[in-house]
């Protein structure tokens, strides 16, 4: 039953220790293959399980694999295991299919960039690690995948080097999430102080039953929400990721997408239990998501990096899932992360082509007028769009709504407020939305555009890659490898949301039932009125996007409110005053203080004096024999005397 599971977590990383062993002796397309292949075998391994357990009664669809004692200490002990059930197996499903055609994908974008084989190696890291993370059988294994994850984005994030700003996107991104895995691990450590185990039966039937206090339960599920936060980017420990950008395109499509960013949705799903013990914290998360929802929205309306725009959807609609977890619905919010995995890869990949086709360009003030140029692109990221908006019959319709509808079957102030949030941010997705792919897209194209439409000939075949071996373009808007999980992600940000349709059929729903079953549930009724309310909602904020961008105006038309958006409400600045300033400060008072005077001076004085020593023991060497016979002597008589006093 755990054999496809298994094959699905270890495939990444034996393909990355496959490129690693080989290094230069394979070319760089043959370590582009070697990741890709590793995780569609991960991803057929997830199908295999999911066909296994479908075959199961629906009771029958957990098994804890234990593969040997991977640690044990006292009366501790931590199993290597991988937990098979229905919520593991959504995301081993969407971590390996849409992670797949990510990786496939770069073998196009990264084509003739430095140190390929580094690039893929990592890759399939980070796809072992998020399936460490989401197959792991208990808390201890999952912070290890978390861990991980946290190591493979930095060295991702970083992997251009060469390149100031990237290093440090790379540290800042490593630090917070650095700070969110110390909290999570302190939760952790309550834990096996109290119950002398991370297994997730036991832990959860202590937390259901009475067994921890309030005291100590709550502390456990702020360490589980301040990790969550940190990985999911969620305020206040969101600053990382738009920042993530300075990494390649399809990085930030990996991170932003199916894996990096959700694992904080995935970990309140899976410890739900101990969240429903302290419902103060379980609401806190609701909170969170629904206040990062909106200041991501906000944010997003003056963004001018088309890959910025893309990363503040990204914080927006993770605080939808959010929401949606932190009320108790938790099907909905998985049903989120599925469709936002489908969709905002979509958004980054098809952003890719137009930042390949631009040679790198990124600010969408000289872009304009691709629809000519990329009809195949403008047609993706068309539906993207519009499956980030939610209109119906597109994937995003289906899951956010519910998400509202949720919110508002909450009942209470609480519910009201985060469904009055739930409907905001549909406003400010349709017009920070529409405002991108109007402003890439349409309109005439720029100065920019026409020069390298120009140079591209008249959008036909170009011929055939460099002596490098890379493959034929198929057509003008980039190669087969990047336009063909463009199209599949076409498809499924498309039709993916039907595997769910809230109220009518609901397949998804029932089979996450028995891993997390809801605590809230709408009617029909609050369902689908929900639904005409965000989609009026999201084509009020179209319509107020077009007429600004029509008429070459600004979004936020308030010169002040608007350099506001643009400091990203000042977060960064108020963290360098706290937090980075005084650290800077004391880090020179105690290498001024400490470390130069105590440490590096008793160094200091030790190497003199071992060298004062040496040339001491040196002058004695003076080579004359009778000096040598006196120094023996002496030393005889002044031990002679010394045993005669003592005894």
């Amino acid at each position: 039953m755990t054999a496809g599971a298994w094959a699905c977590l270890l495939s990444p990383l034996v393909g990355a220790g496959a490129i690693t062993a080989a290094g230069t002796r394979i070319t760089r397309r043959q370590a582009g293959w070697i990741a890709t292949l590793s995780v569609f075998v991960a991803f057929a391994g997830a199908l295999v399980t999911l066909i296994t357990l479908l075959g199961k009664e629906a009771e029958d669809r957990q098994h804890l694999s234990v593969a040997y004692t991977w640690l044990e200490a006292g009366g501790f002990r931590a199993d290597a295991s991988i937990l098979v059930d229905p919520l593991s197996v959504v995301m081993m499903l969407v971590v390996s299919g849409v992670g797949g055609l990510i990786v496939w994908y770069s073998m196009g974008y990264m084509a003739g960039a430095d140190e390929e084989r580094r690039y893929f190696a990592y890759m399939a890291l980070f796809v072992f690690s998020m399936l460490l993370l989401v197959e792991a059988g208990n808390l201890l294994l999952l912070l290890v995948g978390w861990g991980l994850v946290g190591l493979a984005s930095y060295l991702l994030i970083g992997f251009d080097h060469h390149r100031p700003a990237a290093i440090a996107a790379a540290k800042k991104a490593f630090i917070v999430n650095a700070f969110g895995d110390a909290v999570m691990a302190l939760g952790f450590f309550l834990l096996i102080s109290r119950l002398g185990t991370l297994d997730f039966a036991p832990v959860f039937e202590a937390a259901g039953n009475g067994a921890l206090s309030d005291t100590v339960v709550t502390l456990a599920a702020l360490g589980l929400l301040g990790g969550a936060a940190a990985k999911s980017a969620q305020i206040p420990l969101h600053t990382w990721l738009p920042d993530a950008m300075e990494g390649p395109t399809p990085v930030s499509a990996l991170i932003h997408a199916a894996t990096m960013v959700t694992a904080g949705v995935y970990l309140i799903c899976r410890t739900h239990p101990v969240f429903e013990a302290a419902p103060e914290v379980q609401h806190l998360a609701a909170i969170l998501g629904a206040a990062t929802l909106l200041v991501a929205g906000l944010v997003a309306l003056v963004q001018q990096d088309i890959k910025r725009v893309i990363a503040y959807s990204t914080m927006s609609q993770i605080g939808y899932m959010f929401l949606g977890a932190g009320v108790g619905a938790y099907g909905f919010a998985i049903f989120h992360l599925v469709t936002h995995a489908f969709f905002k890869a979509l958004l980054f990949l098809a952003a890719g082509i137009v930042i390949h086709h631009l040679a790198g360009e990124q600010d969408i003030r000289r872009m304009g007028g691709l629809r000519r140029f990329l009809p195949r692109t403008h047609l993706a990221f068309g539906v993207g769009t519009l499956a980030l908006i939610g209109i119906p019959p597109l994937a995003g319709f289906w899951s956010k709504d519910a998400i509202v509808a949720s919110a508002l079957a909450t009942g209470g102030t609480l519910g009201i407020l985060l469904y009055v949030a739930g409907i905001a941010g549909a406003v400010l997705t349709g017009a920070y939305a529409l405002r991108l792919y109007w402003i890439v897209f349409q309109g005439e194209p720029s100065p920019l555009v026409l020069e390298h439409a120009a140079g591209h000939g008249d959008g036909h075949a170009h011929g055939a890659e460099d002596a490098a071996g890379h493959e034929a373009h198929a057509h003008a808007e980039g190669p087969t490898s990047m336009l063909l999980p463009v199209g599949a992600l076409t498809v499924l940000a498309a039709v993916g949301g039907l595997i769910l349709i809230p109220g009518l059929w609901k397949p998804l729903e029932t089979w996450l039932e028995t891993a997390v079953h809801p605590l809230v549930e709408a009617s029909v009724a609050e369902e689908w009125v929900t639904s005409g309310g965000a989609v009026l909602a999201g084509a009020v904020g179209i319509w107020v996007a077009w007429r600004a961008v029509s008429a070459g105006r600004e979004l936020v038309p308030w010169p002040h409110l608007r350099t506001v958006l643009e400091h990203k409400l000042y977060f960064d600045e108020l963290y360098d005053r706290l937090l980075s300033r005084p650290a800077q400060l004391l880090a020179a008072r105690l290498r001024d203080d400490v470390e130069q005077p105590l440490v590096q001076g008793s160094l200091d004085e030790i190497g003199r004096g071992a060298l004062e020593a040496g040339g001491g023991v040196a002058r004695a060497q003076s080579g004359l024999l009778r000096s040598y016979a006196f120094v023996v002597t002496a030393s005889v008589i002044v031990l002679a005397v010394v045993f005669l006093v003592v005894r």
